[in-house]
């Protein structure tokens, strides 16, 4: 297994290409749309990044996998399924439950239906999804929203928003439905349990003291010295952190742009009478 990272500065975002190089079969994890909210513009040199390198090593690109519904970044996964034909996407099951939210949120019509329907799988906890050579198992991890999953794949854990650097710590857990005891469940009784030399693969980086981007650390580093959350902090201690973080943390500044696409499995919005799409923004008051 080979795994091969690209980074989105913007949005200080981590996409993941793992790949088989003697059977060439490959999935993607949390690819990138770019989006730059002044005139709205958006552009694919994130995805024309993943696909260069699929095609100059010739993968065979069997998944897309979001390891939830991101609030940072629109999705690209639907170009992958236009460009790679036979290209399948993946969330967790629980999507359905943050597609409820966000209908309210946005009021959106009928048309739009809370079912997940809208990909190919609604995966379920210790699922074991077949890429041709490659064995990936989803270990349902959530708190930072329901739907989180990390993914494990041979000595490697693909942690999403769940578990950053040990110098950053773990994801906020002030989304819709999101829950600080939920995600302690879920890293100190999932991630935690997984042996030590597992390598652990995260969703973002923040770059902490302006430290140069990292994205892989271990088990054994994150029980030992995440600074948030590590294998001596209780649960009081840990729900207590993050709920009086998050309280003072601004939202994403893409969060209503994002989320609109993002539960759509990355589609953008229809096109209209004029011939343009539009993006539905609520104004707080």
């Amino acid at each position: 297994m080979n795994i091969q990272p690209f980074f989105d500065p913007n949005t200080f975002t981590l996409t993941y290409v793992v790949y088989d190089l003697q059977t060439r079969d490959a999935i993607v994890i949390d690819p990138v749309l770019d989006y730059v909210p002044v005139g709205s513009k958006v552009a694919t040199d994130s995805y024309q990044q993943v696909k260069s390198f699929l095609m100059n090593n010739d993968l065979n690109l069997h998944w897309v996998l979001e390891t939830h519904a991101h609030a940072d970044h629109m999705s690209a996964s639907q170009l992958f399924k236009q460009d790679f034909p036979g290209v399948r996407l993946g969330i967790g099951k629980q999507i359905v439950d943050v597609q409820r939210v966000f209908k309210t949120v946005y009021n959106l019509n009928e048309d739009f239906v809370a079912d997940g329907s809208q990909f190919d799988l609604l995966i379920n906890d210790n699922q074991v999804i077949e890429a041709g050579s490659l064995l990936i198992r989803a270990l349902h991890t959530p708190g930072h929203t329901p739907a989180c999953h990390s993914f494990l794949i041979d000595d490697a854990v693909f942690t999403g928003d769940a578990l950053f650097m040990p110098d950053y710590g773990t994801g906020r857990c002030d989304f819709p439905k999101g829950d600080a005891e939920e995600l302690y469940n879920s890293i100190t009784e999932r991630l935690y349990l997984l042996p030590e030399q597992t390598r652990v693969f995260v969703g973002h980086d923040y770059q902490p003291n302006g430290r140069p981007m990292e994205y892989e650390s271990t088990i054994r580093d994150e029980k030992q010295q995440n600074v948030q959350l590590s294998a001596k902090t209780n649960r009081e201690e840990f729900v207590s952190f993050r709920e009086q973080r998050d309280a003072n943390l601004a939202a994403p500044k893409l969060i209503y742009q994002s989320l609109q696409v993002n539960i759509e499995a990355g589609k953008l919005p229809v096109e209209e009478a004029n011939g343009r799409q539009y993006l539905k923004i609520p104004i707080n008051l």
